[in-house]
């Protein structure tokens, strides 16, 4: 009796990748070898970018909220302190749309957090 082989799976193993592949150029579209290389290779990229997307959010929240303190001639550091010692728990991405939409009410938080 001959020695079964994978067959249909692994075609629709393979099937899979190479979709997962689809808007490549050249060989990284039509290549076994490379296909796997270029669709790990995008796996490892979106992995990494999904953190880095929320540190760069994190980055502007905090440059706007510093240049609003700036306008108050307050600085950021001791805004946040301030913050933690008046007990205001507001994110870094509320603090920074308070500033931009809402001056008034972040003049409040300025001054809460000076107090």
């Amino acid at each position: 009796m001959p020695r079964a082989r994978k067959g249909a799976a692994r075609r629709q193993a393979k099937v899979r990748v190479f979709k997962q592949a689809k808007g490549n150029r050249g060989a990284r579209r039509t290549q076994w070898r490379r296909v796997q290389e270029a669709v790990t290779r995008a796996g490892v990229y979106a992995y990494e970018h999904r953190r880095l997307v929320k540190r760069d959010y994190r980055r502007l929240w905090i440059t706007r909220i510093t240049a609003a303190c700036k306008m108050r001639d307050f600085n950021y550091s001791r805004f946040i302190a301030g913050l933690k010692n008046a007990n205001i728990d507001l994110n870094r991405k509320m603090l920074s749309e308070i500033a931009i939409h809402d001056p008034a009410a972040f003049d409040k938080i300025v001054e809460a957090a000076k107090g």
